[in-house]
């Protein structure tokens, strides 16, 4: 039960800003919000975390107590609370918030958690060291660029599994995105890097805080998909 007292107009008007700000300035943006961001994001009906948990805990068959888990673009540690639910218990995290990464340590489930703004600075991982790399909702136009997802099939073990969400926004630059990243898919798949395991279109992402609504009982939801990779050996 979410302990937060916004609105979805509340969260349109403290999220609009942060459409214009740079990446050093959205990694201020989201220290600021740490404290509040799980409540706040049960208002926005977040359901990204829930349904890429979901996907990965159907389609993974490894022994969960032993993989090594990197949780990029950890956030506050919402995803791996997740994914310890259904058995997982060895995570690395990794995200460009150092107010976010103090609230990840707060839940005590990661060994080790690394700063990092992605696509300014390389991931910090050591290449072939993860069974599972997961990143959920950070693969979006203006957030984590498309170059990112080699470096996230670097990261796995030859044989290990990459699990990604990316959130469609409704403007031009987002359809661009999920062109370029959907060619980014296919061309390491064609330069034998990984192979396409499954993936799922999500219809109800999140409620669209970035448009306004004229009907507050049918709010408008971003669209986005879900996918899951295995490493070539």
């Amino acid at each position: 039960m979410s302990l937060s007292h916004k609105t979805v107009d509340d969260m349109r008007t403290f999220l609009q800003p942060h459409k214009h700000f740079d990446p050093e300035q959205r990694m201020k943006f989201y220290d600021s919000w740490a404290a509040t961001y799980e409540q706040d994001v049960e208002v926005m009906n977040y359901r990204a975390p829930h349904l890429v948990v979901d996907f990965l805990n159907a389609n993974y068959s490894g022994n969960r107590e032993e993989v090594q888990v990197l949780d990029v673009a950890c956030g506050s540690g919402l995803g791996a609370k997740l994914m310890f639910e259904v058995g997982f218990r060895n995570f690395v995290g990794v995200d460009g918030s150092k107010g976010m990464l103090e609230q990840a340590e707060k839940t005590g489930l990661y060994q080790d958690l690394r700063l990092a703004l992605l696509g300014t600075e390389p991931l910090p991982a050591q290449p072939g060291s993860f069974d599972v790399v997961v990143i959920i909702g950070a693969l979006r136009d203006g957030f984590v660029p498309v170059s990112t997802v080699r470096e996230l099939c670097l990261a796995a073990k030859p044989g290990g599994y990459v699990c990604m969400s990316r959130l469609d926004t409704n403007c031009e630059s987002g359809n661009k995105y999920k062109a370029s990243m959907e060619s980014e898919l296919q061309l390491m798949e064609d330069e034998g890097l990984w192979t396409h395991v499954l993936s799922q279109n999500i219809s109800k992402y999140m409620i669209d805080v970035y448009n306004g609504s004229e009907d507050v009982q049918n709010e408008e939801y971003l669209s986005g998909a879900i996918y899951l990779y295995r490493r070539s050996s």
